[in-house]
This record gives C-alpha cells, structure tokens and sequence, in this order.
C-alpha cells in the first residue's frame, strides 16, 4: 500500500478531473444571470443551445415535439413554446490522470460528484445527471447514478441548484467515469436556457490518511 501511495498519491486526489467545468463563465457562488429581453424580437430561426465554450465537451441537441394537447380545437395559436434537451458529456480517464489500476481495484477510493444546475422555471423538467463508472472496455457499466428532479414551478427563487452523489465501494475494474448531464431550454419568440456549472469529479484519497 505504502508503494501504491507513492506512485498515485497528491496531483489526482482532490481535484476536479473534469475539463472546463463552467463552460458559460458562471459560478454558483452569485446568482444565476436574468434573461435580457428584447424590445423587439429577433428575427430567423429559433435557438437551441445558449452561447458557451464547450471545449473539452461532447455537445448534443434534442428538439422535443410541439406540445398541442392543451389547445382547444379550432382556437387560434400565435405561437407554442419549443423544448429541447441540450447534452454535454465528458469521459475522464482515471488511469491517464495518475490514479494507477491496482489502487482503483483494490482500494476503491470513492468517487465525488458535484453539479449546479439553474431553477429557470422553464419546465418542471429541466435537469437530468447520469454517471457510469466503466471498465477499460468503455462501455461496460460497473456502477451508475441517475438524477431527474422534478421543480415546484409555484416556488420561483430562480438559484442554483446543487446535486452530488458518491461512489463507494463499487468493485474492481473501475477504469473511466463518463459524466453526462443535460438541461432543458425554451425557445418562445426568444430563447430561455437553463444554465450549469461547477460539475465536478473528483478521487477522494480518505482513505490512505
């Protein structure tokens, strides 16, 4: 064990190994920016991803179908609220970042993660966290979490939202965590996003205190 501390020990325990945490510039420690409506709506066609760096993120858009069944037959519609699901992804590889096999087989350190996300009010759906711890193959799934909030739209307080889970005692063969989240926009003649930030994955070392 004292080898294993040797080798793997200080820059992977306690940091954030994902890349670009905050690709919008935001940190949950101030409030989450209102939306800036304008005088007159902007022209062309409707937006599904707000503006952001998202280098080091795989990035995908999911438009929703048009919701018409609360519209009364033969009433007239100027316009209907689009939704789409906006994904960002990213795969940390826990070997490339100097946590060696044999520690994460036989010690299994635990496996923080942590993420804010923006109460816009925009649906009572509008956040989903899904993590997999996988083996070398990247594709078999040895331990995961999901997360799908439902919002009390009755309570606007428009903050951000922290959710977090640890992984413990998962099993050997642990080798990526590929972290996924993906938040809910609006677009109704101008565009209302909800906002992340701060996601984190960090390799706790407790256990070699």
């Amino acid at each position: 064990m004292a080898a294993l501390k040797q080798v793997c020990e200080s820059q992977p325990f306690g940091r954030n190994l994902l890349k670009n945490p905050s690709p919008y510039g935001l940190t949950h420690k101030t409030p989450p920016p209102e939306v800036e409506l304008s005088d007159v709506p902007p022209q062309g066609p409707p937006c599904f991803q707000a503006e952001g760096n998202y280098t080091d993120w795989t990035t995908r858009v999911e438009r929703l179908p048009l919701d018409r069944s609360r519209i009364p037959q033969g009433a007239a519609v100027c316009g209907l609220p689009e939704y789409s699901w906006f994904t960002l992804e990213q795969r940390v590889d826990l070997k490339a970042e100097g946590i060696c096999d044999e520690l994460l087989d036989k010690s299994q350190p635990d496996i923080e993660i942590q993420d804010w996300y923006e109460e816009s009010q925009v649906h009572e759906h509008i956040y989903q966290l899904h993590v997999k711890l996988l083996t070398a193959d990247g594709q078999t799934v040895i331990s995961e979490h999901h997360v799908e909030p439902t919002e009390d739209r009755s309570n606007y307080e428009h903050i951000w939202k922290e959710v977090s889970h640890v992984f413990t005692g998962y099993g050997p063969g642990v080798r990526y965590v590929l972290f996924s989240h993906r938040v809910k926009n609006m677009f109704l003649n101008e565009f209302f996003p909800t906002l992340v930030t701060d996601s984190s994955v960090t390799v706790k070392n407790t256990k070699f205190k």
